[in-house]
């Protein structure tokens, strides 16, 4: 007689599942390290829309929860494992085609962001979402978690560009929302409804992505400052007044730890760097003279275009790697809290005041275009009386992000480290709505349970910072 991992190896093939506890330990957890995620009973490869039917088919008549996983980059803990389960990675998942007549593409969730976007360069065409960590992000991930990144401010985020998308249902359905239509209001907008799930309400097996023409070269403006208040009402002045393609933002302590590994000349002892591009079109520069007039007013100790597009590259891949980069300063509770714009000099003032009274390092960055930023606590586990204070610091963070009228993530996804401020965000009557959406979807509670909804017993993640 077949045991359970045995009767899912007949359905989808013994090479699409793995049972040994070294080989699964990797699919464990996120980068959010949660120290509750269980050791799964299997992890399953599937390479087809077909395999992830049998899977969930296989897990709905035993109960068994499925916890959805891209390449596990995420900074929420929406991918983490619960002991007993399994764990549904869509690594091997990689075919694309790119239609350049309708500049669209379709694609299978594993494919990287930047993979995406190189299929459709070769075109002439372009993906605008660009996550920090597009190298590594896949694109299936992405739309779970409605990335954004640092175009968004112009170009939009995720779920501007997914046209439709094949879902697999938590007992096994497989339903397509939306389609290569660029005006479509049959029925109930789904669409929306699936991207930004995290997993929650079925698993996404492929996407039905809008191209746009490649982007014109882009020029890269930088400010220095001796203060984050000056920094911060420049970035306000620049997004008040022109549409950047770029509107960047990164504190001290990133700064210094950027320089760290780079090593290309960045001024340490600024308190912060903004850097900002335009790909305007005009011809009079007109964008970029208001940039640059934006941070003279503002008290910029140091303004002006980059020489050119390679060294515009420089300062824009700088603020890319800023979170691997403060990283190397100790392990990190990482947020996204947004806010209005206008309330983003608040939210500045506010972190730094809770730094100070923690005595936590917080590196701040920030989309300052969009006010989606990201305070990054610095902390060692091995310290308990240091962690206590990092994640005191953690939650009167959302607190904060709440009182201002801003969000608790702006596009990592609440996973399980920020659920217990969900309600306290949204509301009671909008949260219980949510919860009939998911029972209606999933009415047994199987698909990444503990993600943005219910935890599951023994799942602490972010409960932790809740209670204190």
């Amino acid at each position: 007689m077949k045991g359970p991992v045995e009767e899912l190896a007949s359905s989808i093939g013994a090479a699409a599942v793995l049972a040994d506890p070294a080989a699964m330990e990797p699919y464990r957890r996120d980068r959010a390290l949660d120290p509750a995620a269980g050791m799964p009973l299997a992890v399953v490869l599937p390479r087809s829309t077909a395999d992830v039917q049998a899977i969930m088919r296989w897990a709905s008549a035993r109960g068994v929860p499925v916890t959805p996983r891209g390449a596990g980059t995420g900074l929420s803990g929406g991918a983490t494992a619960v002991e007993g389960g399994i764990v549904l990675s869509t690594e091997r998942m990689r075919a694309i085609r790119v239609d350049e007549a309708t500049r669209m593409a379709v694609v299978q969730p594993g494919l990287l962001n930047s993979e995406v976007k190189a299929a459709a360069a070769e075109r002439g065409l372009w993906y605008p979402p660009d996550p920090a960590s597009f190298d590594i992000c896949t694109i299936g991930g992405n739309a779970a978690t409605n990335a954004g990144g640092l175009c968004c401010v112009k170009y939009g985020v995720t779920t501007d560009y997914v046209l439709g998308a094949e879902v697999v249902l938590a007992d096994g359905r497989a339903v397509r929302v939306g389609g290569p239509r660029l005006k479509d209001v049959a029925g109930l907008s789904m669409l929306k409804l699936f991207v930004g799930s995290e997993g929650t309400l079925g698993v996404i097996t492929e996407l039905t992505l809008r191209l746009l023409p490649a982007p014109p070269l882009a020029r890269t403006v930088v400010g220095w400052f001796d203060s984050t208040e000056k920094a911060a009402a420049a970035g306000l002045e620049i997004a008040s007044r022109v549409r950047p393609s770029m509107l960047e933002y990164m504190d001290r302590t990133s700064i210094g730890a950027v320089e760290d590994v780079l090593g290309m000349g960045l001024h340490r002892h600024a308190a912060a760097l903004v850097v900002a591009r335009s790909d305007d079109r005009h011809p009079d520069g007109a964008e970029v003279a208001a940039m640059l007039s934006a941070f003279t007013e503002h008290g910029a100790f140091d303004a002006f275009e980059a020489a050119g597009p390679e060294e515009g590259e420089r300062f824009a891949h700088a603020r890319r790697i800023a979170i691997p980069a403060v990283e190397k300063l100790g392990p990190l509770l990482l947020e996204d809290v947004g806010v209005p714009l206008p309330r983003l000099p608040e939210l500045v003032e506010g972190v730094e005041e809770i730094a100070r009274k923690r005595d936590v390092v917080i590196a701040f960055i920030a989309h300052a275009g969009d006010g989606n930023t990201h305070p990054l606590i610095v902390y060692r586990p091995e310290d308990a009386e240091l962690t206590e204070r990092a994640y005191l610091a953690y939650g009167e963070i959302m607190d904060l992000a709440i009182r201002l009228g801003g969000t608790i993530t702006g596009e990592h996804g609440v996973g399980r480290l920020k659920r217990p401020w969900l309600a306290d965000q949204i509301g009671e009557d909008l949260l219980e709505v949510s919860h009939r959406v998911k029972r209606a979807l999933d009415p047994d509670g199987i698909l990444n349970p503990g993600t943005i909804f219910a935890m599951p017993a023994g799942a602490a993640l972010g409960e932790e910072a809740r209670a204190r």
